[in-house]
């Protein structure tokens, strides 16, 4: 058996390939696969609260400086804003300079609008709600409701504040954060055997959606997407490039060491699914796990990169089909709303469509119905979108740890160019990997 097999990289890339043959060759069994996808994904947000939890409680309280976890949070924000803030200029800069809309003149009148009742009334309640509404959704009912929901946002509210409590209590918090400690090392081993089914959740989701959708889909909005895509690239290794240069390393050698990562997150379209492996490859990395608890969380919902170019370049493709001009002050007004409403989009169902409806509320002038268009080849683009959210975070982790100082940049360097063991298999050893600091200052 070739060496590759082994790995769970190759086996992610083989099941990638295995499930688009499924879907050509036998549509119908392909699609029956939906559940091997949906199943991965579940039992990945399963352990996702807990993770969070454990990982951000050991971080600050660990820490023992809680104005130090506040200077990195308040830094990560900044850095949120302002690179969502370019992504979503780049949407913009795209769709005027390649026009992928224009031409197709579509008559609104002719658009079935019934697929998109669902959609429609969950972007009512995301709009209407405001910031104000967002804010209010991150304190959570009990302190267990976040846990039962699956809400990381709020999880991420309270493991804070436990932190911070833990870490006040100094001598008498250490039995507790030893307790913490040891529940995470746990719940990483749980993971390890969940992961280890990534290539069935890989296959599941990719043959299902080749078998259900095809690739016909495409035909007439292949512009569009191939748009997006070129649009995700220029920003992984352009900006992203840029930011990851300053910080001292490469993103192509960020992304060969993530590459099971981003196989997983190719196939499933969900970043979720990475979500635990990532942050302890990022610990690896020789990160703080302080800062890789706050940082990682808070972008799921607060750096949604390539989710950001996705807004406008959608919304600026609805209104050259629809042959609807816009104004400078409809323009701004894209910005000024997606910049908001991009930050309700992780745990929302049908998310890509809800926001992209939302903000689109906001703007009369671009029909709404015109959302029709894109349904159809959404899925095709989330799979640029999943990527290029994760890459995001993944470099804001780093980018923010080199501003604050929470990084061994001689381990990381040695680890991205190969020099040192490479943890493509750390959720698989046979022993768990402590996090901490100690550990993480000696490699």
């Amino acid at each position: 058996m070739p060496s590759w097999t082994r790995s769970l990289f190759g086996q992610v890339c083989f099941a990638l390939v295995l499930g688009v043959i499924a879907g050509f060759a036998a549509p119908e069994f392909a699609a029956s696969m939906k559940p091997l996808g949906d199943g991965f994904i579940k039992l990945i947000k399963m352990l996702i609260p807990a993770i969070v939890f454990c990982v951000v409680v050991h971080g600050i309280a660990g820490a023992g400086d809680i104005k130090k976890v506040g200077r990195v949070g308040v830094r990560a924000i900044i850095y949120f804003e302002v690179i969502t803030t370019v992504a979503l200029i780049l949407g913009i800069a795209l769709a005027y300079i390649f026009q992928p809309g224009a031409g197709m003149n579509i008559d609104t009148s002719t658009l079935d609008a019934s697929a998109l009742g669902a959609y429609m009334d969950r972007a009512h309640e995301v709009s209407d709600g405001g910031t104000v509404e967002f804010l209010m959704k991150l304190i959570p009912t009990t302190i267990f409701s976040g846990f039962a929901t699956g809400d990381v946002l709020q999880v991420l509210l309270v493991a804070i504040l436990f932190g911070c409590a833990l870490s006040l209590l100094g001598d008498r918090g250490r039995p507790l954060l030893s307790m913490i400690e040891l529940a995470g090392d746990t719940t990483f081993r749980i993971m390890s055997f969940i992961v280890r089914l990534a290539p069935f959740g890989v296959f599941g989701a990719i043959s299902y959606t080749v078998g259900t959708y095809g690739i016909g889909s495409l035909a007439q909005l292949g512009y569009l997407v191939a748009l997006f895509y070129i649009a995700v690239a220029i920003f992984v290794f352009a900006i992203l490039g840029l930011v990851m240069r300053m910080s001292g390393f490469s993103v192509i050698k960020l992304i060969r060491y993530l590459r099971t990562e981003v196989g997983i997150v190719a196939g499933t379209t969900s970043s979720d699914s990475v979500l635990p492996q990532t942050m302890r490859k990022l610990e690896h990395l020789g990160i703080k796990d302080s800062t890789v608890g706050l940082v990682v969380p808070t972008g799921y919902s607060f750096n949604l990169d390539a989710f950001s170019i996705y807004l406008t370049l959608a919304a600026l493709f609805i209104a050259q089909a629809t042959n609807t001009d816009l104004a400078f002050i409809d323009l701004l007004t894209i910005l000024g709303v997606a910049l908001i409403t991009s930050k309700g989009a992780h745990g929302v169902p049908g998310s890509a469509i809800v926001i992209l409806a939302a903000t689109l509320t906001a703007v009369p002038a671009i029909p709404a119905i015109g959302l029709v268009l894109v349904l159809s080849v959404d899925w095709f683009m989330g799979i640029a979108r999943a990527l290029g959210n994760y890459l995001g975070n993944c470099v804001a982790t780093i980018a923010v740890a080199s501003w604050v100082g929470d990084i061994d940049h001689d381990r990381a360097r040695r680890i991205l160019d190969g020099e040192q063991m490479d943890s493509l298999d750390i959720l698989e050893e046979d022993q768990p990997l402590s996090v901490s600091e100690e550990q993480l200052r000696h490699g």
